[in-house]
């Protein structure tokens, strides 16, 4: 979550927040548990992690029966990546703007983005999702999937808490400026990818959206 237009978003703010971060990580959990179910990244898979953060998404994969051959992490905080801890063999972190990511064309065949792309302008989210699709290439197995803070807004209660999120990132960007509902999908169409798979998880977290997507 370290790259962004507001001053908030800066490389120093975010390692400012690096020590609390680990401390509302357990937010995310679900949220991330399902994007890895759905990327469903196997020993003959390549995997980036883009705002790796402290490195939640890398843990939560190192963990599971199955997992990448090779992982990296790439955050624009310096002291983010300290605190991810030790990985697997051949896994590794990298420091990096996910709008001009330092590795090489087709390097990955899944691509992981949590809690990334609501904290940007729309022509910084269109950079950071056209650089997910050049790090993809055009292999077979190449997919994306994104984690944005959402909520129904079709029902009372998501209302209400759509509203409620965007109510606080506005009101406090400095602090709650991570909670601000998006859903990517015209954007991601914009950048070449097509959604094949939709998940909404409205509690037992932050309230958030999970997309699945593949180079059109």
């Amino acid at each position: 979550m370290s790259v962004g237009a507001a001053n908030t978003n800066t490389e120093a703010a975010w390692d400012g927040r690096a020590g609390r971060y680990p401390a509302q990580e357990w937010l995310e959990a679900r949220a991330i548990s399902a994007a890895l179910r759905i990327a469903d990244p196997g020993p003959e898979d390549r995997l980036v992690d883009l705002a790796t953060g402290t490195g939640a998404v890398l843990r939560a994969l190192a963990r599971r029966p199955r997992r990448p051959a090779t992982a990296v992490g790439v955050d624009h905080s310096t002291r983010m990546l300290s605190r991810v801890g030790p990985l697997p063999e051949s896994w590794r972190t990298v420091q990096g703007d996910a709008r001009h990511v330092p590795l090489p064309d087709g390097e990955t065949d899944v691509v992981t983005c949590s809690y990334l792309l609501q904290l940007l302008a729309p022509d910084e989210r269109g950079r950071v999702l056209r650089e997910t699709r050049r790090l993809l290439g055009l292999t077979p197995r190449a997919r994306l999937v994104v984690v944005t803070p959402w909520a129904d807004r079709g029902t009372p209660g998501g209302r209400l808490v759509h509203g409620a999120l965007r109510g606080l990132a506005r009101a406090r960007p400095g602090s709650w400026g991570g909670l601000m509902p998006l859903d990517p999908t015209a954007e991601l169409e914009a950048a070449g990818m097509v959604p094949t798979h939709r998940i909404l998880l409205p509690r037992g977290g932050y309230p958030s959206l999970v997309i699945r997507a593949r180079p059109a």
